[in-house]
């Protein structure tokens, strides 16, 4: 089978490895792929928002099937100029992106359908924002409606702090026409989580359950960034938790696109947050989540293409959940400075050492192949090291001594990824962790 991926990062080389390890005979094309994807297929230079270059791409390869890694050609219509062509594509159209592609659109479409969420007001007006938050009595989380980079949430500490976010999106314009509109949302107390569910818009499969890290600093202490790492499965999500996401969550959001009209096709992601009081929808994507999927994909034991290729043609069966055939840590390893500026072009070292150890898969995410093969850093989030082991404290171990070899100048990374998951466990009376 030819598999075009889309995307440059790492969760493009993590399906990629996963897809590449089927044993299948799979061609890969990557476009436009990184220093990592291309030992296990073909990177072709296209960047994921060339919507001309990519359909001229798919008319010459012919693909079976493309993936479409990143959110934004999704928002765009990627898949939409796709399937008009007749190519069949892993990934929502652009009327169903607007999951993600507007906060605003998600946000009335769950307080619609009856999908839990904090409660929200969507604002326009700067002026209308600020006077909100002058009435407010109760925490804030001001976020722009539209695509940020991972980056559009801000968590207010205090009003202050929330007449800033509102100043910086929507007057300062530091996200650009994504900040025109807003919403603000009551802060929710508790621990997060982080659901993938592939699904052909019917039925469904859920992948275990995993636990992001935002901020860029250990005891979830800075800036908000792209993710600096992830484990699986979490768990904060236990059976009737999980049970729970499925009745009113994932069901709910599925019909409630239905009865809209809407078709989704792809992974439609739910970043919850979990507490005494149930389960709430932080915010839905619409791919792949990044770091997430390089911690869930080492702990499923099945094979991935299968199942990408009945969701994209509308032909999945049943719903079921996928389970978890042992645990996975992956540490992100950053460009000093990110997530502000950062240098690139700074050779990365001991890679093979760290690469080479028993049950550890180094994800390439941010990286650039050199002529004379040096492997470079090209981005802020520069590599997932990812752990697996039959316990969660194994595979944490795994992860974090492949960390500690790997060397750019620069570098940083969290060295409490997974901790809160070892703590839930004790908790459990679960020693086996």
């Amino acid at each position: 089978m030819k598999i075009a991926i889309v995307g440059s990062g790492g969760r493009e080389h993590a399906l990629g490895w996963k897809l590449a390890g089927e044993g299948e005979g799979h061609r890969l094309y990557f476009l436009p792929g990184n220093g990592g994807t291309q030992t296990l297929g073909e990177n072709v230079q296209l960047k994921p928002d060339d919507l001309d270059g990519i359909s001229a791409f798919a008319a010459r390869a012919k693909p079976d099937l493309v993936v479409v890694g990143p959110e934004g050609p999704l928002v765009i219509g990627l898949a939409d100029r796709l399937e008009g062509e007749g190519h069949l594509v892993f990934g929502p159209n652009r009327s169903a992106a607007r999951l993600e592609g507007s906060k605003a659109f998600a946000k009335d479409l769950m307080s619609k359908y009856d999908v839990p969420t904090a409660r929200f007001r969507v604002f326009t007006s700067p002026e209308e924002a600020h006077a909100y938050i002058d009435r407010a009595s109760r925490g804030l989380v001001i976020k722009a409606d539209g695509l940020a980079a991972g980056k559009g949430a801000i968590v207010a500490k205090d009003k202050a702090a929330a007449h800033q976010a509102v100043a910086s999106l929507m007057e300062e314009k530091i996200f650009g026409p994504a900040g025109d509109t807003v919403v603000i949302e009551e802060r929710l107390g508790g621990e997060e989580a982080s659901i993938l569910a592939v699904t052909d818009g019917r039925h469904y499969a859920v992948l275990p359950a995993s636990q992001d890290h935002k901020r860029v600093f250990d005891r979830d202490r800075g800036p908000n960034t792209g993710g600096m790492g992830a484990y699986s499965p979490a768990p904060v999500v236990d059976e009737a938790t999980l049970a729970r996401i499925e009745d009113v969550i994932i069901k709910r959001t599925l019909k409630g696109l239905a009865r809209e009209g809407i078709t989704f096709r792809g992974v439609l992601y739910a970043g919850l947050m979990i507490n005494e009081d149930g389960v709430f929808v932080i915010e839905f994507n619409v791919r792949f989540g990044d770091p997430e999927i390089q911690a869930v994909l080492p702990t499923l034991d099945r094979p991935l293409s299968d199942l990408l290729v009945r969701a994209a043609d509308g032909r999945l069966k049943k719903s079921e959940r996928l389970k978890p055939a042992a645990w996975a840590v992956c540490v992100v390893a950053a460009s000093g400075g990110y997530p502000g500026d950062y240098l690139t072009g700074i050779p990365i070292r001991r890679l093979d050492e760290a690469a080479a150890r028993d049950n550890v898969v180094v994800f390439h995410a941010g990286t650039r192949l050199e002529p004379d093969g040096t492997v470079v850093t090209a981005g802020g989030r520069v590599l997932g090291l990812t752990g697996s082991g039959q316990t969660l404290r194994q595979a944490r171990r795994t992860a974090y001594e492949a960390a500690r070899l790997v060397r750019f100048r620069g570098m940083h990374f969290r060295t409490d990824i997974g901790v809160k998951g070892l703590r839930r466990l004790h908790k459990l009376g679960v020693t086996a962790s």
